[in-house]
């Protein structure tokens, strides 16, 4: 039997940890080592047994969760999923918890319905999944959860035929674990006047929004946060998002953004799987599709998908991925041209959309 994922659970919060408590020990590869009300009290637990992954609130009393963070980084590095409210105020604080060195961010369960609390434990069950395999070298079988839902959930599969190709060309990305840092190495390397891009990057609601501005402030090119009937333009950049899937359209020759609702895709909203089926049906050979670091299998139907229509395909390689799943499960589906290095994807985006690079 493989060994189970012990996870230290740090909240202030007594319903939060029983509710966590209750989620993770549901998945039978997960174990629950301990609970702990402040980093202080987790401080002694990991004294006396180090886990494999932590569950780490940010607001706590004692000490927040972003100092004990980076302590804990620069001591005894351990996997730390960043488990939070994520409201439009803390966003920005919650975004550097990435910089510090956490592998995931995770938004609280909401306790509520049937519906949101499932929602909630595939999400934070895979993301405790998620971040040991990121920083423990194991082997890693997935829990099945039914019913997986496919990009059949949210767009109809493209019709048979590539489209007829253009001059101007769209560039479609997806990533999960890794990617935010990622996303950053590949945008700032991008000229002010690249092919336009849309962006899934699995994230919880609210923090697509700083990560975004983020991006916006430090890459030559724009980066926002996608809103409904956005226009892909050159030199802009568009992330989906968190908690909404993400559609490309096409009215004549303008490109543009659907958002829309809808169920979990491959486990996640938005999903890869879901903005490159829609590239595969409205632009085929006019885009370049990227897949990046993360966990699971999310886009790789999709990038076959584009493939058979007639796109570019591109996949991070294993040496530059934090976690190869993604770009593998795609390659493993023979739907991918060229497998790069993270620092040369940027160059293989523009010489496939016939500029400079």
């Amino acid at each position: 039997m493989d060994k189970k994922i012990r996870v230290l659970i740090v909240d202030d919060s007594a319903l939060v940890r029983q509710t966590l408590q209750d989620i993770l020990s549901s998945d039978p590869h997960i174990e629950v080592m301990a609970t702990a009300s402040d980093p202080l009290i987790a401080a002694q637990r990991l004294r006396e047994e180090v886990p494999d992954v932590i569950t780490l609130d940010v607001e706590m009393p004692r000490m927040d969760g972003l100092t004990f963070l980076q302590k804990l980084m620069s001591q005894h590095p351990i996997p730390v999923v960043i488990c939070s409210s994520l409201t439009e105020k803390d966003s920005e604080t919650t975004l550097k918890a990435l910089e510090y060195g956490a592998a995931e961010i995770i938004q609280k369960p909401k306790l509520g319905t049937k519906h949101f609390l499932e929602e909630s434990r595939v999400r934070i069950c895979d993301a405790v999944k998620a971040a040991a395999h990121v920083k423990v070298n194991r082997t890693f079988e997935r829990r099945k959860v039914e019913p997986k839902l496919t990009a059949d959930a949210v767009i109809a599969k493209p019709r048979t035929g590539a489209m007829i190709e253009t001059t101007e060309k769209v560039v479609m990305i997806g990533a999960s674990t890794g990617g935010t840092e990622a996303l950053r190495v590949l945008l700032e390397a991008l000229p002010a006047d690249c092919p336009a891009i849309g962006i899934v990057q699995h994230m919880p609601e609210h923090f697509t929004a700083a990560f975004a501005k983020r991006l916006d402030g430090i890459c030559r090119i724009s980066v926002k946060e996608a809103q409904d009937q956005d226009t892909l333009v050159r030199g802009r950049a568009l992330i989906a998002p968190g908690n909404r899937h993400m559609l490309l359209k096409r009215s004549g020759a303008r490109y543009f953004v659907e958002i829309k609702d809808g169920p979990l895709v491959c486990r996640h909203r938005p999903s890869v799987d879901v903005l490159f089926r829609s590239a595969a049906r409205y632009a085929g050979k006019n885009c370049v599709g990227v897949i990046m670091t993360g966990m699971g299998d999310d886009g790789a139907r999709g990038m076959a998908e584009m493939k058979e229509a007639g796109a570019a395909t591109i996949a991070q390689d294993e040496k530059s991925s934090v976690v190869f799943g993604m770009p593998q499960e795609a390659i493993k589906r023979n739907c991918v041209d060229r497998i790069v290095s993270l620092e040369n994807i940027a160059g293989q985006i523009l010489k496939l959309c016939g500029e400079r690079g």
